[in-house]
């Protein structure tokens, strides 16, 4: 009995990706691609009545953006392997994002046989990071450049993320629907858990870490 197709959603805001990946995979036997999002909003809504096995995920998108989808995702179906697809090939969001989650982290930029190895891999169980990738994790910055970020939630590494853009408290708050007062007090928590006393100093380890436009 032949094997059942991988079924795949695409979460991406640019159509030109999401159609990039779809020509890559949809004629593959064993990759179906049931579906298409723009946003994590609209991928959300989609996931009940599509079921898919795996999500292809950008992380920069409009609205909730990929790292709270991908929370999100993980929250409401644990059973679903998410694959994230990005430009940004910052170290720290690499480990922060797989600690949050992920099977898989390949750039953008990959060749598109990452991508399609990738998908498989993911879909036998194994997790998968591009080799490039992995290698600059070891060698760029070294693994004492990303460990303090894992203490941080996906929630206070996403308001990081906002801070490190020099966004205020209260757009930070709208854009995320939350309090200006949930988002000072996690700022709070993660200067504590980061070590660092002010918010100068805050912002420019974030910039450091290559966190700015995450």
């Amino acid at each position: 009995m032949a094997k059942t197709p991988t079924r795949v959603m695409l979460v991406d805001d640019h159509v030109v990706a999401r159609a990039g990946y779809r020509f890559l995979l949809e004629n593959l036997p064993d990759i179906e691609v049931v579906a298409e999002a723009g946003s994590g909003e609209e991928a959300l809504e989609l996931f009940p009545s599509v079921k898919p096995d795996m999500v292809i995920l950008d992380l920069t998108m409009p609205g909730i953006g990929g790292r709270e989808t991908l929370t999100r995702l993980r929250a409401q179906w644990p059973e679903c392997r998410i694959l994230i697809c990005t430009m940004h090939e910052t170290p720290a969001l690499i480990d922060h994002t797989l600690q949050a989650g992920a099977a898989g982290y390949i750039s953008k930029n990959s060749s598109p046989e990452v991508l399609v190895n990738a998908v498989r891999k993911i879909a036998a169980g194994q997790r998968y990071i591009d080799a490039e990738l992995a290698q600059t994790m070891l060698t760029r910055n070294g693994r004492t450049e990303v460990v303090g970020m894992t203490a941080l939630s996906p929630r206070e590494f996403e308001i990081l993320c906002l801070f490190a853009e020099a966004r205020s408290v209260e757009d930070i708050a709208g854009k995320l629907s939350i309090s200006a007062k949930t988002v000072a007090n996690n700022l709070t928590t993660i200067k504590d858990k980061l070590q660092v006393s002010t918010t100068a100093e805050l912002v420019r380890l974030a910039i450091s870490k290559g966190l700015a436009s995450v």
